[in-house]
């Protein structure tokens, strides 16, 4: 995990268990156990997502509930994974630059700083930040054109003036019209989307949870002075609140560069075939809808996406860096 101790403060009252730094793991069994956990993890939240979109595409403002209702009614509940098999083929080697990079640079980043004299919970912090910042970047080489690719077909049966047969269609469709580079649509605001996001939810994650920690170390003060040891369902509670409190602060802090990515990729890049949007000409169709809050719309289904993902990607990482450990008595 990505805590070795609570607060200074706290250390006498909480034995936290070893952190699992990349030397630590077992790398063949991190990438297999992770592509099966994190496809899983996909495949759960996938309609949420789908919703997200369809709010961000649509020309007027639409409830979560109702745009969910709608889908369901017009493709029933395998319209909630429409574009799943598509989405599921990026996200597995994508994951795998994703946890590659995250690990290398964090282990690396972390030791550099507590060389140079940082605290160890400012080190931490940094270190966390620049890897999610690093793995984000790596990612979306490979996650860009998955994304163009799912999302217009997340939202064909409401918008596209194309149709597309299924992902492989679409990404011949795609190629034929604008060339390998409409692959890359919204690269850029992806990178700014995607990169700050993960070095503030990774530095997030790491300052909260210090904090619960140091919470939950003065409340058992009082208790004695003997050293407490939290069983693996108060330690993956602990991480599961902090990851939800890092995933709603980056979710509301990214929100109108997510849209505006989502426009560029697939409404605007549709009714612009011979030269792609610019992000001005995206942001000014967004005000023209609906003012400067409709670069907010589908907030709550990200928010809520972003938060369940968090937690449940944190504890499922956390697990499966635990079950690809070289030594596992080491970590007790």
């Amino acid at each position: 995990m990505n805590i070795s101790a609570a607060e200074e403060e706290s250390a006498q009252e909480i034995h936290i268990p070893a952190d699992i730094d990349w030397e630590m793991l077992d790398k063949s069994k991190f990438f297999f156990l992770g592509a099966a956990l994190f496809s899983g993890v996909s495949a759960t939240l996938y309609p949420v997502v789908l919703v997200k979109t369809r709010q961000q595409v649509a020309q007027v403002q639409l409830s979560g509930i109702g745009t969910a209702f709608s889908i369901v009614k017009h493709g029933g509940f395998q319209g909630l994974y429409r574009g799943f098999g598509t989405s599921l083929m990026g996200t597995i080697p994508a994951r795998a630059l994703y946890m590659a990079a995250l690990e290398v640079t964090k282990s690396n980043v972390g030791s550099t700083t507590v060389k140079l004299g940082f605290p160890e919970p400012t080190a931490a912090a940094i270190a966390n930040a620049v890897a999610g910042l690093t793995a984000a970047m790596v990612a979306q080489l490979v996650w860009t054109p998955i994304d163009v690719v799912s999302q217009r077909l997340m939202v064909q049966s409401s918008s596209s003036q194309c149709r597309y047969v299924n992902g492989i269609d679409a990404f011949r469709k795609i190629v034929n019209s604008h060339g390998p580079k409409g692959l890359y649509r919204g690269f850029g605001i992806s990178i700014l989307t995607y990169a700050p996001s993960n070095a503030v939810w990774w530095a997030s994650y790491s300052v909260a949870q210090r904090f619960v920690w140091g919470g939950i170390g003065c409340y058992l003060k009082g208790g004695g002075d003997e050293t407490i040891r939290p069983d693996s369902k108060t330690v993956m509670a602990v991480q599961g609140a902090s990851a939800a409190m890092a995933g709603g602060i980056s979710a509301l802090i990214t929100m109108p560069l997510d849209t505006i990515k989502t426009r560029l990729q697939v409404l605007d890049g549709e009714q612009n075939r011979l030269r792609g949007p610019t992000i001005g000409q995206t942001v000014r169709n967004l005000v023209k809808e609906g003012g400067w809050l409709a670069c907010y719309r589908g907030l709550g289904p990200r928010w809520a996406s972003m938060s369940i993902s968090a937690t449940t990607m944190i504890t499922t990482y956390e697990f499966l860096k635990r079950l690809s450990a070289k030594n596992q008595e080491g970590l007790l």
